[in-house]
């Protein structure tokens, strides 16, 4: 009998309370995620019975204590958290879980969007998101270019760019302008997650308008399905190497198995990255699963500007010292414009008080 039930959500867990969640999760082979925004805790008689949490829009690190395996648990911790989304304005979530526990999603109201080697699966609370996604992609390259059939756009040369552009610098729209001189149809994707110093709006806006002279390029949101923190598990994997394999599997799998038919795309593009350890590793999985998968990858040398790699880290630097000269070198005028306006002060500000 539950004699007495305690319902905590909590943003910043105290040491003791932490010290539950954790030892609750590790009971279910769990660990506790870096990048938690808010969690919810369950006490079943001051026991810790359960535990869920929040990041974005993705639900994870939900675990049942044994001794409370038997009261629907998972349930009510799936309707609390959903109801927090909800109140947050966040509809669409996910969640990727082991694919012997998808069926208890399942039963919850999630569905797979996709599954890599027995190991994880991608599970939304809605039933056409990626399809609906792809029908998006698809109607935004028909209006782009309106004189081709469906049929003609599926057939011509299209190749493909994933960006962040934190800004975007000259170094981008090297790679953006080789890419489209090569190819019939270039479709640019900009990462959506907005875990960047630059917020996605202002991002997507820049790409577009740094652009806007590229006549055979098509622009789009990389919504949830385009290397997102949605698509990264890492919680219930103990092995970090095998984490990082996975990460790629299974957002590269989501692309070149779901994405790129859809729309056509033969070819994937991405600069070399001579300063960041994770992008080159990411590199070198789009070079060994790409091709498997029937989408050709190049990638492109890395632009320099006075000896050094153009880079957006090295914009944000500049402008954290406020060096305008030397960001006008390496970023094209819209940038520019934008970093010298007010709101790009702001995000200046911004920079200052991360460090």
């Amino acid at each position: 009998m539950n004699n007495s039930e305690e319902t905590l959500f909590i943003k910043t867990p105290d040491k003791e309370t932490l010290s539950e969640i954790t030892q609750l999760l590790k009971d279910n082979d769990l660990s506790y995620d870096s990048d938690i925004e808010e969690t919810l805790l369950i006490r079943i008689d001051g026991e810790a019975a359960a535990t869920g949490s929040i990041s974005g829009n993705v639900l994870k690190c939900i675990a049942v204590s044994d001794n409370f395996k038997s009261r629907n648990l998972t349930g009510n911790l799936l309707t609390r958290l959903i109801s927090k989304e909800y109140q947050k304005g966040n509809t669409d979530l996910f969640l990727f879980t082991k694919p012997k526990n998808s069926e208890i999603f399942g039963q919850l109201g999630f569905f797979p969007v996709y599954e890599i080697e027995n190991n994880v699966v991608l599970m939304e609370n809605n039933m056409s998101g990626l399809d609906s996604y792809i029908e998006t992609l698809k109607s935004e390259t028909l209006k782009a270019f309106s004189n081709l059939s469906e049929t003609e756009l599926k057939d011509s040369k299209a190749a493909s760019i994933v960006v962040n552009c934190n800004p975007i610098t000259i170094g981008h729209l090297y790679l953006i302008e080789k890419a489209a001189a090569e190819s019939d149809i270039l479709h640019l994707f900009v990462v959506e997650e907005d875990r960047s110093v630059f917020p996605f709006s202002v991002r997507y806006r820049l790409v577009r308008e740094a652009t806007a002279h590229i006549k055979n390029l098509v622009l789009h949101s990389g919504s949830n399905y385009i290397i997102s923190n949605s698509t990264f598990p890492s919680y219930f994997i103990k092995d970090s190497k095998q984490i990082v394999d996975l990460h790629a599997r299974l957002d590269l799998g989501i692309f070149s198995e779901k994405i790129a038919p859809s729309i056509g795309i033969k070819k994937r593009y991405a600069g070399d990255e001579p300063l960041c350890p994770v992008t080159s590793n990411y590199n070198r999985f789009m070079s060994e699963i790409l091709p498997s998968k029937g989408v050709e990858f190049e990638i492109i040398k890395r632009l320099e500007n006075g000896g050094e790699p153009v880079s957006a880290s090295r914009v944000r630097k500049l402008l954290a010292d406020r060096d305008y000269e030397n960001i006008k070198k390496i970023v094209p005028e819209a940038t520019y414009n934008f970093l010298t306006s007010e709101e790009g002060d702001e995000i200046r500000k911004a920079l200052l008080n991360k460090e």
